[in-house]
């Protein structure tokens, strides 16, 4: 069993790389949604990566007898995480990354909401605040620090179609916390991507679409491959050491630190310039990640 417990400079680090992970997944998605429709790159999503997982679940007898109690709760659970990249893949097709990455730094705002309603849990009114400054900063990105579109609110139709997504993902959240049973965090992931190969398979026969896999070429296999193991499965593994030694709330706080990574990334990989107007937006989302690491009650 490896040792979970890594020194804090190490851990932000890890966080650090996955969320480098995360942002990356965000541009490799913008150009898969060109090539195929949402329900067949999410359903390829998972099943490479439950390909992948299944022998670590299945040559272990334990594990193995244990996936019919998790599944139901899973396929509850992996509703929302499914559709959530549905949301995706189709918001790509009218938006772009950054875009994407500037929304979903809205998600632990959103969850914090919806954890208060359904779970009733408190909310400290500093941290309220810095969920604000991050939310304030995403949306300067989205609007590139044009206050006229803020107030007119023209936000392009992939970028309403996501904020559905972070809704779901926020979703997604409070029902890991609702159905979570003490469960091995493999098996529970193994069962979530299976519930996902299960929707994503019915939405394509309820919506007659047919996979069309054999469309992806050449870079197109190699976008896929990292989502798979990079931003799916390499990130699980990374937020899953990192949580023990900074607690989940210090983890999601990186969230923020999207818009920013996937800019850096863009201007490495496609050379795309980063508009000095949404300088302030992604300062403000960085600020916002170094607030939410100060420790405090309930910081874990």
């Amino acid at each position: 069993m490896p040792d979970l417990k890594v020194d804090v400079i190490k851990a932000h680090f890890l966080v650090l790389l996955a969320t480098l992970l995360v942002a990356g997944s965000f541009i490799a998605s913008a150009a898969l949604a060109k090539v195929l429709n949402p329900y067949s790159l999410t359903l390829l999503r998972f099943v490479c990566s439950v390909v992948i997982l299944a022998p670590f679940i299945f040559l272990q007898p334990a594990m193995r007898a244990r996936i019919h109690s998790v599944l139901p709760r899973a396929l509850i659970i992996s509703f929302f995480f499914s559709a959530f990249f549905v949301c995706m893949f189709e918001a790509l097709k009218t938006t772009s990354a950054l875009n994407t990455a500037a929304i979903y730094t809205l998600v632990p705002l959103i969850t914090a909401v919806i954890s208060r309603l359904v779970l009733r849990e408190q909310l400290a009114i500093p941290r309220v605040a810095i969920y604000l400054l991050g939310a304030a900063g995403a949306c300067w990105v989205i609007f590139t620090g044009q206050s006229a579109g803020v107030v007119s609110l023209t936000l392009k139709q992939g970028d309403l179609i996501f904020l559905g997504g972070a809704v779901l993902m926020a979703c997604y959240a409070v029902s890991m916390k609702l159905l979570y049973r003490n469960d091995e965090m493999i098996l529970l992931v193994f069962a979530i991507l299976l519930g996902g190969c299960i929707w994503m398979s019915l939405a394509l026969m309820l919506t007659g679409n047919a996979p069309h896999w054999q469309l992806l070429d050449g870079t197109a296999i190699y976008q896929m491959a990292y989502l798979v193991l990079g931003a799916t499965i390499g990130t699980v593994y990374l937020f899953q050491r990192t949580i023990v030694a900074l607690g989940p709330s210090r983890v999601n706080a990186y969230i923020y630190l999207n818009p920013a990574c996937v800019a850096l990334l863009a201007l490495v990989i496609d050379d795309e310039s980063i508009a000095l107007t949404v300088l302030p937006g992604i300062i403000a989302t960085v600020l916002a990640t170094m607030l939410l690491q100060r420790r405090g009650p309930g910081a874990r």
